[in-house]
């Protein structure tokens, strides 16, 4: 089975993003809002006017030397916050007071608290806030809960799904630094856990499913002293249970099954999603045969998140990640990191 994505045309007067933060995840979206058809970019801002300068030569943009100038910038209508995790609370309560509408990279904060006061910023200054999980804006993601709630597979049993790679060990690093919001399950687990929510929710009928029992163990470094490999088990209602591995030390096959009575759906390619345009595909196993489901994009993932951005800003929040959504999955992820000790 083939889908075309019929995706927003473009609008005629664009959405101005500004980006917070100069880091790798910063020139990925800058570089594709290129292929956006709704958003441009207007600035960039920096702790350095020489990390600034340097990002604008590379995509061309106002560039700004403090995150204050970005905010105070009046052409600036979004902002995207791709500093380390410790740092998006405050700049996110900034963004939302200077009236600027938020795309914040996950996790939204570092625990379920954080992430309620940023929330409460949001509502208060009426401005858009999203978790950045751009896995959620993808058609394959739309596609996956139409097939589980379509009863293709029969009812869900459980859910398997892995996020884990093996960095460079740098304790400056922020995958590595405590101080920095390092570990695997804040920094990939998030990922799991929001797709376990996310079908165990389709399975039942709703957005997404809060487990009813979470179980985790991992690997707390020496010298590190964050979670470097960590497996959970989630029970969910209706008898759907999940198995979930994440690590920033572990080279795992990183993938997504689902098995029903019916069933099962395999996805060999459930977060980044190839990153960029093309055909992604979905394997469904009911009868010993294999059969493909492939889903056509025509831009990049961090594109089409800039345009699910803008198409939502009214509403305040986005209906791939609402906020109860990004709340019911920090608080999952501090359940599973004090399970650890993490």
């Amino acid at each position: 089975m083939r889908f075309r994505v019929i995706l927003p045309a473009a609008m005629d007067n664009k959405l101005n993003w500004g980006i917070i933060g100069t880091g790798g995840i910063a020139h990925r979206f800058a570089k594709s809002l290129l292929e956006s058809k709704t958003g441009h970019l207007a600035a960039v801002g920096s702790r350095s006017e020489a990390a600034a300068l340097k990002f604008a030569a590379n995509h061309p943009c106002r560039s700004h030397g403090s995150y204050e100038a970005l905010l105070a910038d009046p052409e600036v209508k979004a902002v995207y916050i791709s500093t380390p995790h410790p740092m998006h609370k405050e700049w996110s309560i900034k963004a939302a007071e200077a009236g600027k509408h938020i795309l914040c990279e996950k996790p939204l904060a570092m625990n379920r608290t954080e992430a309620a006061e940023m929330i409460e910023a949001a509502r208060q200054n009426e401005v858009f806030l999203m978790e950045a999980f751009m896995y959620r804006c993808h058609p394959q993601t739309a596609k996956l809960v139409e097939l589980i709630r379509s009863g293709l597979i029969g009812e869900v049993r459980l859910i398997r799904a892995t996020f884990s790679f093996a960095a460079n060990f740098d304790l400056k690093s922020r995958l590595f630094a405590r101080d920095l919001g390092g570990g695997g399950i804040l920094d990939v687990g998030c990922y799991c856990a929001s797709m376990a929510r996310l079908i165990a929710g389709a399975a039942t009928g709703k957005d997404f499913e809060e487990p009813l029992e979470i179980n985790g163990t991992g690997q707390i470094g020496a010298e590190s002293g964050v979670d470097e490999y960590a497996v959970a088990s989630f029970k969910f209602p209706g008898g759907i249970l999940a198995q979930l591995a994440a690590g920033v030390r572990l080279d795992l096959e990183n993938n997504v099954r689902i098995v029903g009575t019916r069933g099962s759906i395999l996805i060999p390619s459930p977060w980044t999603l190839g990153s960029e345009k093309g055909f992604l595909k979905m394997i469904i196993f009911k009868t010993g045969i294999p059969e493909e489901v492939v889903v056509e994009t025509d831009r990049n993932i961090y594109a089409l998140e800039a345009d699910h951005v803008a198409e939502h800003l009214s509403a305040r929040q986005s209906p791939a990640m609402s906020w109860c959504d990004s709340l019911g999955n920090m608080k999952t992820l501090d359940t599973w990191r004090a399970a650890i000790g993490g």
